[in-house]
């Protein structure tokens, strides 16, 4: 049998939350970008008795997802690509407007649903992306039979729409939760 298995990264350092413009927000993502993640005094045990027995362990190139592999598993020996890094949020145009992240996130990905992907990956391209980045995965998971992705929420549950719809059993709907683990296996 054969296991992938998809961690979210953890909780961000960057936790500014003051209401900014849309133009203030593409700032503040490149901030949420580039800052690592908080430790924790303890992580979900299912998730670390993935990432322990994990073949091989791969990450997105963003310090979130790379860091967040080495608190699971200090000293871990990743492979980390740009491939399975979050999917964008198109740059809004509206002016004046002040809002929380929080809600910019979620105008921004509705609007990038609805087809609007100024200055990002269209819905189309990122899923494609998720094919590639299933494919990746599952190349992995035959050659080594056990595999865990560190990455991020909604690219996650992209990759895991494409592996159910390849015949991998697993929990089609990944947490939204940090730390939190799905499995995905497939026999052979």
């Amino acid at each position: 049998m054969m296991e992938i298995t998809l961690i979210r990264h953890g909780k961000s350092l960057w936790t500014e939350n003051k209401p900014i413009t849309g133009h203030e927000f593409k700032k503040w993502v490149e901030q949420y970008d580039f800052q690592g993640v908080s430790e924790e005094k303890s992580y979900p045990p299912e998730t670390i008795e993935k990432i322990k027995a994990a073949a091989i362990v791969i990450t997105s190139d963003l310090k979130r997802s790379l860091e967040s592999a080495e608190y699971l598993k200090p000293n871990v020996t990743v492979i980390s690509n740009s491939l399975f890094r979050e999917t964008e949020m198109p740059v809004a145009q509206i002016r004046g407007l002040r809002l929380h992240a929080s809600m910019w996130a979620v105008i921004l990905r509705c609007l990038w649903f609805m087809g609007y992907s100024n200055g990002c990956e269209s819905v189309k391209e990122a899923k494609r992306r998720a094919e590639a980045a299933a494919r990746f995965l599952v190349e992995r998971a035959e050659e080594h039979q056990s595999v865990v992705l560190v990455g991020h929420g909604f690219f996650n549950r992209m990759i895991a729409k494409e592996l159910i719809k390849n015949g991998w059993i697993g929990n089609r709907k990944t947490s939204a939760k940090h730390w939190d683990s799905t499995t995905f296996r497939l026999e052979y």
